[in-house]
């Protein structure tokens, strides 16, 4: 089977490549480094010829909810035709838990990224993920100042980059397309944590003396961060390593 991952050398897809790879698929790595511009279009057509299935991990510079949801409706709209014209049976496109409850932020843009798949002619699969392991540190960077850091106030199950991944190869690879509608499927590591604690326990292992302060995230009129609007539902997929155990094999 040959399988195109677009967003190759992110943070999800590169670990996509990794275990396609490993399971011995046919991978085409789709990426602006590449040659292949999900936005323009380029070198797309060439890219998937002969495809079968496509992920999108594929995402844009800004979380700004208004240049990220037209990145997300335009990579799903160029994917999806130049997939059907490929004669791909589907794609599987990476989303994020609770964003079908958002009303504004980089939630809404992602939501609008679900639209855009679920009314395009190749078949859809959504796979609506926690936030990950790696998105603390980069919230933690984003929120400094000085000697304090400012993270959002946060229930979350935070998962590895690695088992989404293989969760998207499964999904990617099954014995059949999806059926009518588009199913969509969740994602998230074995247990909830506090995003506040997880950002003091990684500044414990860097020897980072800075102070971690939680806040209001003003992009989340909803506070759907702080009332457990990102935690799984019950039928999700769990999976390991813990963010401590992540901790202990990164450091």
């Amino acid at each position: 089977m040959r399988i195109a991952v677009a967003g190759a050398t992110g943070r999800v897809g590169h670990h996509a490549v990794e275990v396609l790879g490993e399971r011995g698929r046919d991978v085409v790595a789709i990426s602006r480094s590449r040659g292949v511009d999900v936005i323009t279009g380029d070198g797309l057509a060439e890219a998937l010829s002969g495809v079968e299935s496509i992920i999108d991990a594929a995402t844009g510079p800004s979380p700004e909810q208004e240049p990220a949801t037209a990145f997300f409706t335009t990579a799903a709209r160029n994917l999806q035709e130049a997939g059907q014209r490929a004669g791909a049976r589907r794609i599987v496109a990476v989303s994020i838990i609770g964003t079908d409850k958002f009303t504004a932020g980089y939630g809404a843009a992602k939501k609008a990224h679900e639209q855009a798949h679920a009314a395009g002619p190749v078949p859809a699969h959504i796979l609506r993920a926690s936030q990950f392991h790696e998105f603390v540190a980069q919230l933690m960077d984003w929120g400094r100042q000085g000697d304090v850091v400012y993270v959002p106030r946060m229930r979350t199950q935070l998962v590895a980059a690695r088992a989404v991944a293989e969760v998207l190869a499964d999904l990617a690879t099954a014995a059949e397309p999806p059926s009518a509608g588009t199913p969509v499927s969740e994602v998230a590591g074995p247990r909830e944590e506090n995003l506040v604690e997880m950002a003091r326990l990684l500044a414990t292992r860097r020897d980072d003396p800075v102070k971690i302060e939680g806040v209001s995230d003003p992009a989340d009129p909803d506070h759907l961060n702080e009332t457990g609007g990102l935690v799984p539902g019950p039928d999700a997929i769990l999976a390991g390593p813990t963010f401590e155990e992540w901790l202990d094999a990164t450091f």
